[in-house]
């Protein structure tokens, strides 16, 4: 299941939310500008390296640019291509709002760093000797969804179901979605060997749980928990194809 939208609107426009997918696409277009090598090298100074968070091990001092506990925070606003970007920009934009929403603009600012701080530790103390540097605002946005799923589990999200080349869109509860998205990401941490390269999934399963753990305290005191839905779930709202066929018979938009 692919999230594209939810039927959830905000009150207040979410202007940290619009802030930070700006400052993440503003930086990846600095990292892609620096070209290939100084791109890497500018990944290495900024990105969260674990064995240099935890003093076991120095890196070059011409890549040390930052302190090493900046890099905690700084490697929330760097990614690592164009899917890692856009895929979590397009999760923030749908969640983020929401959650905005119930804490206001400098709550939720705090809320999100917070929540990509506990997401780096958990990736970094599994694996403290760790010399790859992690980068993205995953961990943090995984901390939104955490929030998001208990503060509307029943809101429903549309999502892309792909079965091959054939694909719906489907209405589905919130807590089908980000449930079955978080015991993905357990079932592939559990799997993925966390010494080597690739997908931080500790670092989105400690943001989740710490942003379900710190929404009760960071939420506005008038905000409900467990909030119900505002449109029907279950349905399904149309099927793509190229063999797709009206009711005239006629084929969809490729025939």
């Amino acid at each position: 299941m692919f999230p594209i939208s939810d039927d959830n609107p905000s009150h207040i426009r979410p202007y940290v939310t619009w802030s930070c997918v700006g400052i993440c696409v503003f930086v990846f277009l600095w990292q892609v500008s620096l070209g290939q090598q100084e791109g890497q090298a500018a990944v290495f100074r900024l990105g969260m390296i674990p064995a240099r968070l935890f003093g076991i091990r120095e890196i070059n001092p011409e890549l040390a640019s930052v302190p090493a506990w900046m890099t905690v925070f700084t490697s929330m606003f760097m990614h690592g291509g164009w899917m890692h970007l856009g895929g979590n920009m397009l999760f923030l934009w749908i969640f983020g709002d929401n959650v905005e929403d119930s804490m206001g603009h400098v709550r939720f600012f705090a809320f999100y760093l917070l929540c990509g701080v506990a997401a780096a530790l958990t990736q970094g103390v599994l694996n403290p000797s760790s010399t790859i540097p992690m980068v993205g605002a995953s961990g943090a946005i995984s901390g939104v969804l955490g929030a998001y799923l208990l503060l509307h589990p029943l809101a429903t999200v549309r999502v892309l179901l792909f079965l091959g080349i054939i694909f719906w869109i489907a209405h589905v509860p919130a807590l089908l979605v980000l449930g079955f998205w978080f015991i993905g990401q357990l079932v592939s941490a559990a799997m993925a060997p966390i010494s080597e390269p690739g997908v931080a999934f500790w670092a989105h399963v400690g943001g989740f749980v710490a942003g379900m753990a710190l929404v009760p305290f960071f939420k506005e005191s008038h905000i409900r928990l467990f909030q119900g839905a505002n449109s029907r779930p279950f349905e399904i709202e149309k099927r793509r194809g190229p063999w797709d066929r009206g009711p005239t018979g006629r084929r969809g938009p490729w025939g």
